[in-house]
């Protein structure tokens, strides 16, 4: 008796298949872009210079220990009110008038022992070996917020526009170099009103 040859399978429509199915998984996933925070640091001093004296009212201090607990200026909070923590604090103007440090911008409290002006106001945060990624994101996340928040209020009451809705666009090149140079003193301005004087102390050892 004849033996018969076993049947050969058609691949073909299976590599269609496959083909197409990756190409609909590239086209539909998401791919997850890495998270982080964009900060330019400060450029190396010289040694010999002597560091600045700084009043303890022009210093707000952010601790985050190990269980990512927040405590401000020695008080626990939620990290829903540290924002509007920092601009108090930032937007204090506690100078009297007439003063050098006197801040004619600030809207507020000009409480005398808070802050002078923003430009002496130093915020402090140190963190716990321990302190979650994810919580120390925050709390930058809402600081760097808190400057925000002010440079937007003071560029759209002198020029008409947010200071992050245009730095935002030049950075990306939604408005060309001939534009962006426009752009530049004013954005400068408004850095020097709110500089960024967001300072990091050296983790702490879990425990301490």
């Amino acid at each position: 008796m004849a033996r018969r040859s076993t049947p050969e399978v058609n691949a073909g429509s299976m590599a269609d298949i496959a083909f197409l199915l990756l190409i609909f998984f590239l086209v539909t996933t998401t791919i997850e872009k890495d998270k982080g925070i964009a900060r330019q640091l400060p450029p190396d001093e010289p040694p010999t210079e002597t560091p600045p004296i700084i009043k303890q009212k022009n210093l707000f201090i952010v601790n985050v220990n190990r269980e990512d607990l927040l405590l401000v200026e020695e008080q626990l909070m939620e990290v829903k009110n540290l924002r509007q923590a920092a601009i108090d604090f930032l937007d204090n103007g506690g100078a009297s008038s007439g003063t050098a440090e006197y801040c004619n911008f600030c809207k507020g409290k000009k409480d005398p022992a808070s802050s002078d002006n923003p430009g002496k106001a130093v915020i402090s945060v140190q963190n716990d070996r321990l302190t979650s990624y994810a919580m120390y994101i925050t709390v930058q996340n809402e600081l760097v917020a808190a400057y925000n928040f002010l440079r937007n209020r003071e560029s759209q009451r002198m020029f008409g526009w947010k200071f992050t809705e245009i730095k935002n666009s030049i950075s990306v090149g939604d408005i060309d170099d001939t534009e962006a140079e426009k752009y530049k003193p004013k954005l400068e301005e408004i850095q020097k009103m709110y500089p960024l004087l967001l300072s990091e102390a050296e983790p702490k050892k879990s425990g301490s």
